[in-house]
């Protein structure tokens, strides 16, 4: 789903998080996958719009995350991966990730935000598992 951004502060801010928040992402999910049973590649997508996926696999199982909606879960609000691609949301920047008093990437709380939406992504993955 492509969120919908209210008005030209809001873009401006999203703009200033996306890239880090795309670099905290990626190395996040890296570690994670360090550390995991999934094995994990990127794949080049072209539609509904151009962007990757993460293509998880374990044992046969297959999963395939796209990588702007998680950027998106960090940057806003209320961003949820429950709507479909051609849905569009109103979306609200989280301004915990902006530091209001230098007008820049919080890093720390972009960092927190990150791992943890990666830790409950793999963890929603895990309990998909089938236990032997």
């Amino acid at each position: 789903m492509k969120p919908k951004i209210k008005d030209p502060v809001a873009w401006q801010q999203a703009e200033l998080l996306m890239q880090p928040a795309l670099i905290r992402l990626l190395d996040n999910i890296r570690k994670q996958l360090d550390e995991s049973i999934w094995t994990g590649s990127y794949q080049e997508v072209q539609d509904p719009f151009p962007g990757y996926r993460l293509e998880l696999e374990h044992n046969g199982q297959h999963v395939s995350v796209d990588i702007w909606e998680l950027c998106y879960q960090i940057c806003f609000q209320n961003y949820h991966l429950t709507h479909t691609a051609q849905e569009s949301l109103e979306v609200e920047i989280d301004m915990s990730l902006i530091d209001q008093e230098i007008g820049d990437v919080n890093w720390q709380n972009l960092e927190t935000k990150t791992r943890q939406i990666i830790q409950d992504l793999f963890a929603n993955l895990a309990s998909d598992v089938p236990h032997s």
